[in-house]
């Protein structure tokens, strides 16, 4: 077997094994159970376990034909990446990596409302939009502060939010134990639905719940011995978070029933304060705040590294490829995704927001999942991981099946955004031409 080479990067290799399995099980937690918990209760009723652990399996499909694409092409851009080697075709290149990048910059608007409902509530009785627009400023400021420092924060929050839904599990354990709640209702469905369509419409808001994996791909230019530690982290935090999210739908259920958890921009709060056990409200909507907004710097450091990744392919405007001297990090894209960000916003419906994630992100990785058989025939010179060639295909499968329980108004807000984005590929593909022109004459 030859020696596993790193290519050569414009960016900082200093992200480690650990430090990725951070970053990933980091996202994952953040980017949807404290905030979703309620939305999912109105699909699946007490249920919530179940579709928290069929989009577990799911994601997990793709996860493994991403483990064999970064580790064998280990370079910013992602999935556009993989689908220009795949398809050599520069407008698929660009239509899946702006789904991504469009899926990011939804995802941290859904994040950034989450952030200041509720929980921050608690706190401070201020408008929700505006909290929201001044919190992906700040996040903004720290993804510009530097790679380094991102995944040093990440590495706290991570661990924070972790312990808050340790506390979930814990209190409602206590609380069951002194002979509260209603164990009942983790088998209860909705009435008026089928349980395998309750479960299957459910899977599709959790399924947003787990896709932190893809925003790990972004960082691949960043990560130290990639082909090794890659897939490690990458299934080690899948696991992690599916447990800890299955473990949280069931105390949700216990704790309170669907109606109570449904009225609640922060749920998991809600579940704490039901259990009557002894933790402050405060602490606890601390918390969630530090995983909603680690959840949002992940996310975004993601985006601006799409972005940047793209702009290197010509696939967005050059300017949009920019770093910053000293930093060296991509402080055209992070200004660019945070404005964006803060724009979404104002949408103000979080289902909403998650759900057309969720639509961009399948047809990401849907093409992910064709990519890893179309370029089964092309040979690299370093090692990489190699999944089974079942697994891709039940991937597009999965895929497939999502994408038709999909809403109308989700499908014409997706395909709003992809319209912006060819805007912008046109953009850029003028500005090449021009600029080819002016250098022959």
């Amino acid at each position: 077997m030859t020696k596993p080479t790193e290519a050569p990067s414009r960016l900082r290799r200093a992200i480690t094994g650990p430090m990725l399995f951070a970053f990933i099980l980091g996202d994952v937690l953040g980017a949807g159970i404290y905030a979703l918990m309620g939305v999912l209760s109105a699909e699946v009723g007490g249920m919530l376990w179940a579709p928290l652990l069929l989009a577990l399996l799911l994601a997990l499909l793709t996860a493994g034909s991403y483990a064999e694409l970064v580790t064998k092409y280990p370079r910013a851009g992602g999935a556009a990446v993989f689908a220009e080697r795949a398809f050599r075709s520069r407008i698929v290149s660009f239509l899946v990596g702006f789904s991504m990048l469009a899926a990011g910059v939804v995802s941290a608007a859904g994040l950034a409302i989450a952030f200041a409902g509720d929980y921050l509530q608690t706190f401070l009785p201020v408008p929700a939009i505006p909290a929201a627009m001044v919190f992906l400023v700040i996040v903004g400021a720290i993804n510009a502060r530097g790679i380094r420092e991102s995944m040093g924060a990440n590495l706290v929050m991570t661990a924070i939010e972790l312990s808050g839904l340790v506390i979930v599990i814990a209190v409602v354990g206590f609380f069951v134990a002194g002979g509260g709640g209603d164990a009942s209702r983790v088998l209860q469905a909705p009435e008026g639905t089928g349980v395998g369509v309750a479960v299957l419409g459910g899977a599709i808001i959790a399924y947003y719940s787990f896709v932190g994996f893809e925003t790990s791909a972004n960082v691949i230019e960043e990560v130290k011995e990639p082909s090794r530690s890659y897939p490690k982290a990458l299934f080690a935090a899948l696991l992690t978070a599916g447990a800890v999210y299955v473990l949280v739908g069931l105390a949700s259920a216990v704790a309170l029933p669907p109606e109570e958890l449904q009225q609640s921009s922060g749920p998991l709060l809600a579940v704490v304060e039901a259990t009557g056990v002894g933790v402050p409200s405060w602490l606890f909507s601390l918390i969630a705040l530090i995983a909603v907004a680690n959840g949002a710097l992940l996310t975004m450091i993601m985006a601006s590294r799409l972005t940047y990744g793209m702009a290197q392919q010509g696939l967005l405007p050059e300017g949009l490829g920019r770093v910053l001297p000293g930093r060296r990090t991509p402080w055209v894209a992070i200004l660019a995704t945070s404005v964006v960000a803060m724009l979404l916003t104002l949408i103000g419906d979080l289902a909403t927001l998650a759900e057309t994630v969720v639509l961009l992100l399948l047809f990401v990785f849907l093409s992910a999942n064709v990519s890893v058989l179309v370029l089964r025939r092309d040979r690299v010179e370093h090692d990489h991981f190699r999944v089974w060639t079942f697994i891709p295909v039940l991937g597009i499968g999965s895929c497939i099946l999502l994408l038709t329980q999909q809403r109308a108004v989700v499908w014409l807000f997706g395909a709003g955004l992809l319209l912006v984005g060819l805007g912008l590929f046109a953009l850029a593909q003028w500005a090449r031409r021009r600029n080819g022109a002016a250098h022959d004459a």
